[in-house]
C-alpha cells in the first residue's frame, strides 16, 4: 500500500460500494460537496483503479480513470502533496511521461505556484534521469529535476519527502554541500528520519567526515534495529572501509535472519576484508556447507589459509575454485599470490605471464584497461624481487602506453626498479625524463628525491621534497626528508623532520611510524638505549610490527648482549613474513651470535636466495663459513660483499665497512696459504 492512501484510508465498505470491475460512474452519481472529503473520495476511487489496473495487466481504462480521479482529488485539495507523487508514479507505470511533461510544463507556465504540478514534473523529470538503452545519466532531466524540487522546498519547508530528493539528487550530482544541506532541512523538520540520517551519512562519507557519518548510522539503529536499518548501516560502513564496525553490523542483521545465505556471505567478507581471518574462515566455511558451488567462499578460503600459511589447504580451495569458474581473473590472480607466498617466484611469473598472454594487449573497455595495468604492475613488482631489472621495467613501461593516466605512477615503479637493480645512471637519466613528461606529479618528485639522494645530491633532494610542502600531504613529504638526512648523516635535521612527521601524526600506524624512523635514527647514531626505547614504542603500540621486531632484534644479535630474547623477536618476526630477505638475514645473524652455525648458514642462504644484492648477507654468511673454517667459500662471500658495497649508491657506499671486510679476506687468504703449504706443521 502507498504512503498516499495509508494517509487517505478509507473503511472497506465504503471501498466497496466506491466501484467495481466493469462498473462505470454515471453523470447522477452523488459527489461530496465539501473538497475535502470530494478529495477524500477521489483518492480513494484513483487508488482502487490503479489496483484494478495492476491486477488485470495495466489495462489502459483503469490507468486513465485512476489518473482522472487522482486529478480530481489534488484540485479539491491541492495542500496533499503525496497526491502529486501517486498521479506522477501512475504516469510513469502507464508510460505517459512524455505527454505528462508537456501537459504539466504548461501548467506551471500558467501558474508558476501550482505546487502540485512542480511536485508531479520533478518526479517526471526524475524518473527520466536515467533513460535510454545505455542507461547513461541525463544531466539535463536532473537539473530540471532539483530545479522543481528546489521550488517546492521554498514553498513547503516542511515537506520531508522533498528534502529527502533534493539530498538524493544533490548527491548523485556530486554536490555533497547541497546535499548535506537538504538533509538537514529535513531533520529540523523530522529529527529522527531515517532516510534524512542514513543520507546525511553518506554524505559525510563523501566528504571523508566518517565520524559524523557513522554518528548518523548510529542513531539510525539505535531507533530502529531492523534489517533494513542494519544493512543500509552495514554498506554505509563498507563504503567508509569501517569494515570491522560492517561486520559488527552485519552480524547483528544476521542474529534477525539466521538462515540468510546472502547475509552470512556478506558478513564473511566484511569479516576478511577487517582482516579477522580466523572469523572469516568460521563463516565461509558454513556458507560452503550451505551451497557447495558458492565461488566467493572458494575464493576467500583459499586466501585466508594462504596467509596462515597452510599452503595444503589454501591450494585445494585455490583448485576448487579454478573448477568453478576457471577464467575468473581473481581466481587466477589468486594462483599468482599463492605462488609467490610459497616463495616460487619463477612460477609466480610464468603463471602471471600466461594470463596477461590470454588478454587483449589493447583492451577497449576501462575495466580491462584497468585489469591488465594492476597485473603488469604486479608482474613488475615480481620481476624486481627476482633481480630481472630490464623485465621489471619493460612492464611498467608498458602500463604507461597503455594507460596515459598511470603514466607518471609507471614511470616512478620503473625508476624504482632501476635503484633496487643498482642502476643508478639508468635510473637518474628516466627521472629526469620523467620530470620533463610530467613536472607536477607528487609521487615522481618523491622517487626522484630519492634517486638524487643515492647519488649523493642531497641540496638537490632536499629543494624538490620542499616545493612539496602545501600543507596537504606534508606528514609524508617531511618522512622523505627525514629519509634524505639520515643518508646525509645530518641527524638533527632528520630529528627536527621527524618531530614535524610526528606532529602531524594522527593514527596508530602513522604514529608507529614516526617512533620506528626516531629509532633507526638513533641507531644510526649507536644511542642504543634510546633506540630501544623508541622501538619499545613501536611494540607498545603494535605487537606484532614485524619490522620493529626484526630491527630491534638485530640491534642486540649485532651488539651480542641478549641474544635469547633477540632470536625469539626475530623469530617471530620471520613467522609473519618467512620470505622476507632483511629478516632471514637477522635470524641466520643471531644464530651466528649464538654458535648455531648450520642453522645460520641455512637462514643466510634463504635470505641470498631472495636477493642477492645485500652486501650484508654475503658478509655475514662469510663470516659463518670463516667460523666453520670453510675459508674458500668465506673469502669468495666476502669478496662479493665487498663487490656489491662498491655498486652500492654513492650515498651509501661504506668505506670503513669496505675496509673491515678487506682485512677478513687477507686474513683468510693468510690462513689459508699457511694451511696449503707443504712445511706446515
Amino acid at each position: 500500500m502507498t504512503r498516499f492512501v495509508r494517509r487517505w484510508l478509507l473503511p472497506a465498505a465504503i471501498l466497496a460500494l466506491a466501484v467495481m470491475p466493469g462498473m462505470a460512474q454515471t453523470p447522477g452519481t452523488p459527489q461530496p460537496k465539501n473538497p475535502k472529503a470530494a478529495a477524500y473520495y477521489h483518492a480513494a476511487l484513483g487508488h482502487l483503479y490503479s489496483e484494478l489496473a495492476a491486477q488485470y495487466g495495466g489495462r489502459g481504462e483503469y490507468l486513465n480513470k485512476a489518473i482522472e480521479n487522482y486529478k480530481l482529488a489534488m484540485r479539491n485539495d491541492p495542500e496533499a502533496g503525496s497526491l502529486a507523487q501517486e498521479l506522477a508514479e501512475l504516469y510513469v507505470q502507464s508510460g505517459q511521461i512524455r505527454s505528462a511533461v508537456n501537459e504539466f510544463e504548461d501548467a506551471v507556465k500558467r501558474n508558476p505556484d501550482d505546487l502540485n504540478a512542480r511536485r508531479i514534473l520533478a518526479r517526471l523529470y526524475t524518473a527520466r534521469i536515467r533513460d535510454g538503452q545505455q542507461n547513461r545519466m541525463n544531466e539535463d532531466m536532473l537539473k530540471q529535476a532539483i530545479a522543481q524540487y528546489e521550488k517546492v522546498g521554498e514553498k513547503t519547508p516542511q515537506d520531508v519527502d522533498n528534502w529527502l530528493m533534493l539530498g538524493r539528487l544533490y548527491k548523485l550530482a556530486q554536490n555533497s554541500v547541497a546535499s548535506e544541506k537538504a538533509y538537514k532541512k529535513a531533520l529540523e523538520a523530522q529529527p529522527d528520519n531515517e532516510d534524512a540520517l542514513t543520507g546525511l551519512a553518506m554524505v559525510y562519507s563523501d566528504l571523508g567526515d566518517t565520524v559524523s557519518a557513522s554518528q548518523m548510522l548510529k542513531r539510525v539503529v539505535a531507533k530502529n534495529p531492523s534489517l533494513r536499518t542494519l544493512m543500509a548501516l552495514a554498506a554505509a560502513y563498507e563504503q567508509m572501509k569501517e569494515f570491522r564496525h560492517a561486520a559488527d553490523a552485519y552480524k547483528q542483521a544476521l542474529d534477525l535472519n539466521k538462515d540468510n545465505t546472502d547475509l552470512k556471505r556478506a558478513y564473511g567478507e566484511a569479516l576478511f576484508k577487517a582482516d579477522d581471518l580466523a572469523a572469516a574462515k568460521t563463516v565461509f566455511e558454513e556458507v560452503g556447507a550451505e551451497d557447495q558451488n558458492d565461488l566467493l567462499s572458494a575464493l576467500r578460503l583459499s586466501q585466508i589459509y594462504r596467509q596462515q600459511r597452510d599452503f595444503a589447504k589454501a591450494r585445494e580451495y585455490a583448485l576448487k575454485a579454478t573448477h568453478l569458474d576457471p577464467n575468473n581473473l581473481e581466481i587466477q590472480y589468486n594462483e599468482v599470490s599463492l605462488l609467490e607466498a610459497e616463495g616460487k617466484t619463477s612460477e609466480a611469473i610464468s603463471r602471471l605471464k600466461e594470463i596477461l598472454a590470454g588478454m587483449d594487449k589493447r583492451p577497449s573497455t576501462t575495466g580491462e584497461k584497468a585489469n591488465r595495468a594492476i597485473l603488469l604492475e604486479r608482474l613488475g613488482i615480481l620481476y624486481r624481487m627476482a633481480e630481472q631489472t630490464q623485465n621489471a621495467v619493460a612492464a611498467f613501461h608498458e602500463i604507461a602506453d597503455l594507460d596515459p593516466d598511470s603514466a607518471a605512477r609507471a614511470s616512478a615503479q620503473a625508476i624504482d626498479a632501476l635503484r633496487a637493480g643498482k642502476e643508478f645512471a639508468a635510473a637518474e637519466k628516466e627521472t629526469r625524463a620523467a620530470l620533463l613528461k610530467y613536472p607536477g606529479d607528487r609521487v615522481l618528485k618523491s622517487v626522484a628525491a630519492s634517486v638524487f639522494t643515492d647519488l649523493g645530491r642531497f641540496k638537490e633532494a632536499e629543494a624538490l621534497l620542499k616545493s612539496l610542502l602545501d600543507g596537504k600531504s606534508d606528514r609524508d613529504t617531511w618522512i622523505s626528508l627525514a629519509q634524505v638526512y639520515e643518508k646525509e648523516k645530518n641527524f638533527s635535521e632528520m630529528a627536527k623532520a621527524v618531530d614535524r612527521a610526528g606532529e602531524l601524526s594522527k593514527t596508530a600506524e602513522e604514529k608507529e611510524n614516526v617512533h620506528f624512523m626516531r629509532g633507526a635514527m638513533f641507531e644510526r647514531q649507536k644511542k642504543f638505549d634510546l633506540a630501544e626505547a623508541e622501538f619499545r614504542q613501536v611494540l607498545k603500540l603494535n605487537p606484532e610490527n614485524s619490522s620493529a621486531l626484526n630491527y630491534l632484534g638485530y640491534m642486540l644479535a649485532d651488539r651480542n648482549v641478549r641474544l635469547q630474547e633477540a632470536l625469539d623477536m626475530i623469530k617471530k618476526a620471520v613467522d609473519m613474513e618467512p620470505n622476507n630477505g632483511a629478516f632471514l638475514d637477522s635470524l641466520g645473524w643471531v644464530y651466528f651470535r649464538l654458535n648455531r652455525l648450520d642453522e645460520a648458514a641455512e637462514q643466510l642462504r634463504r635470505s641470498l636466495d631472495r636477493g642477492s644484492r645485500d652486501p650484508t648477507v654475503h658478509e655475514h654468511l662469510g663470516d659463518v663459513y670463516s667460523g666453520m673454517n670453510n675459508l674458500k667459500d668465506a673469502i669468495t662471500l666476502w669478496e662479493r660483499s665487498i663487490a656489491e658495497w662498491q655498486s652500492n649508491a654513492p650515498s651509501e657506499v661504506d668505506q670503513a665497512e669496505i675496509s673491515k671486510i678487506q682485512k677478513k679476506v687477507e686474513g683468510a687468504k693468510v690462513r689459508l696459504a699457511r694451511e696449503d703449504s707443504p712445511n706446515k706443521k
